[in-house]
């Protein structure tokens, strides 16, 4: 029997994070360790069909192969557009909080 790859699966929330670690065949893909992990029956909102992944923060698709040590991120959808947020900011004279406003 060949060896198993260790690799991490993380989920955050605003109030807390979740990390399982799990051992898999060494030609395992990003799904595999999605469903491995437990965490798609712990947290429902995840959707393998709409969700967005990745590994190390690069997205990635759900038959990626994993390696040794990978840590795959499950992303939640943003609640604004931080594009949309900062245009609204200008638009009304407010000054930014990192590295704006007046000397």
């Amino acid at each position: 029997m060949s060896e198993q790859i260790s690799v991490e699966v993380c989920y955050a929330l605003p109030e807390r994070q979740e990390l399982s670690k799990v051992k898999l065949a060494p030609d395992a893909s990003v799904q595999q360790a999605l469903e491995a992990s437990g965490l798609l029956a712990k947290f429902p909102e995840i959707s393998l069909e709409q969700g967005k992944f990745g590994v190390y923060g690069k997205l990635v698709r759900l038959d990626t192969t994993l390696r040794e040590g990978d840590r795959v991120e499950i992303y939640r959808p943003l609640i604004a557009d931080p594009k949309e947020v900062r245009r609204k900011r200008a638009e009304e004279g407010k000054a930014m909080k990192k590295g704006g406003g007046e000397l």
